[in-house]
This record gives structure tokens, C-alpha cells and sequence, in this order.
């Protein structure tokens, strides 16, 4: 198996379940040591230890992103532990869906505070130390309803279309210090979340997709881990689509 990532430092962010847990351990089965971000203590405890009993090097830094403070400390932090920060993978994300006539304002700012500035909480202090170093990958969630909307989620939609954009603006700004930046769109993947959907909308799901199934979390971190490797050293600005087809 390819250890391409051997000696490579990565955050993901929202890594102690489904999909952020998923590129979590495909990082570390690729050599990187990973720094497992979320909000909930045992929980991120729980998915370092499972990658560390799966063969992976793996720790835990408490961090809600959307506290410009707290997700600052995470980059510093990571940075005096482990020597150093190659990867960072902006995953954590909520959601709080209803309607847009029903929708209060703290629903929107919450939606908004995780799943954009707390992208962009992470990149900056990310930013200055890849910049100083002249390397770096940064790769962010974003999501299909960025470019079609989805009903109920104005909130989520607006945050992950702002998502796309910082990602091309940072990836110009950063290109020539050889920090790349790319993003990926998720298509319908297999999670405790999305096992939660009746099985009739999880049928009409999966039948806008042209391989016929849900996705896994480890295949959304089969891309990132391309994306942080060296193979991808010449990849920016980039939206990709994993999604096996599924219709937009």
C-alpha cells in the first residue's frame, strides 16, 4: 500500500464521524499523522484511537471552528506538537434546515459561523505558516446544493456556495508560495446521518445516481488523499465532483 503521505502533518476538521472520520483514516492508511478536530471530547478521542488501533498515527485537538480563537489555537497548537502543518482539510459542518420564510436568525448565523467562517477561520492561520514554509494542501468540504440551492437549506446553500468561492480566491493567492487549494462535492454518501433518512428518499437518492449506491466516507478521502499528495502538486482551484454520476 502506498505511504505517500509518510512524515505529512494533517488537521481534519469534524473528524470524529462520518465522512470527516472516513478522510481521517485514509490520510493516516496513506502515512500522515492526523490531528482530529472536533467539539466533542470523547468522541474525538474514540476516532484517533480507532485509527491508531487500525495501524495510523492519530491525536485529538478540542476546537469549535467557528470561534476565531479556538481555531487558531488549532493550527498553533498542531504546529508546536507535531513540528510542523502540510494538510488541512476543512470538513466540520451543521445544518439547520427549514424554510426560508420560517427561518430565524440564529439558525442562519449558526449555519454560517461553522460552515463558511469557520472555514476561513482555519485557513488564515494556515495560510501565514504554509506561506513561510512555501508548501501546503488545503482542501474543503463544500456541497452539490453550492450550485442548485436545495429547499430548506438557504442557510447551508449560501454557506457552501461562499465555501467555493474562498476557495478559488485563496488557491490564486496562494499558488505561487506552492500551497494548493481545491474543494470537493460530496454526492450521497453512507453515514450515520444520512442512515437516518426514511427509505423511500433514500431510494430516490440513489436512483439519481449512475453507479446505483450511496457512497463511503473513505471514498471522498480516497480524493483528498490524492489531493494532498505530491502526484496532485500541480492541482489548484479545483471543485470536484464525488458522486458516483448522481445527478445535480
Amino acid at each position: 500500500m502506498s505511504r505517500d503521505l509518510e512524515n505529512k502533518i494533517a488537521i481534519v476538521t469534524g473528524a470524529a464521524r462520518g465522512i470527516g472520520f472516513g478522510i481521517a483514516g485514509k490520510l493516516a492508511e496513506k502515512g500522515a499523522t492526523v490531528v482530529i478536530s472536533d467539539v466533542n471530547e470523547e468522541s474525538a478521542r474514540q476516532a484517533a484511537d480507532k485509527i491508531k488501533d487500525m495501524g495510523g498515527k492519530a491525536t485529538y485537538i478540542l476546537a469549535d471552528v467557528s470561534d476565531f480563537d479556538q481555531a487558531h489555537n488549532l493550527i498553533q497548537s498542531t504546529i508546536e506538537q507535531q513540528g510542523d502543518l502540510h494538510i488541512l482539510v476543512n470538513n466540520a459542518g451543521i445544518n439547520r434546515d427549514m424554510m426560508l420564510h420560517k427561518m430565524t436568525k440564529e439558525s442562519w448565523d449558526a449555519v454560517i459561523a461553522v460552515n463558511l467562517t469557520g472555514v476561513f477561520n482555519c485557513m488564515q492561520p494556515a495560510a501565514v505558516h504554509m506561506r513561510e514554509k512555501e508548501y501546503g494542501r488545503i482542501i474543503n468540504i463544500s456541497s452539490a446544493s453550492y450550485l442548485n440551492g436545495n429547499i430548506g437549506q438557504a442557510n447551508y446553500s449560501a454557506a457552501k456556495a461562499g465555501v467555493i468561492a474562498l476557495t478559488r480566491t485563496a488557491a490564486k493567492e496562494l499558488g505561487k508560495k506552492n500551497v494548493t487549494v481545491n474543494a470537493i462535492v460530496p454526492g450521497f454518501i453512507d453515514t450515520e446521518m444520512t442512515r437516518g433518512v426514511p427509505e423511500k428518499a433514500w431510494d430516490i437518492m440513489v436512483s439519481k445516481i449512475s453507479m446505483g449506491r450511496a457512497g463511503k466516507p473513505e471514498d471522498i478521502g480516497n480524493m483528498i488523499a490524492f489531493l494532498a499528495s505530491d502526484e496532485a502538486s500541480y492541482i489548484t482551484q479545483g471543485i470536484f465532483e464525488v458522486g458516483g454520476g448522481m445527478v445535480l
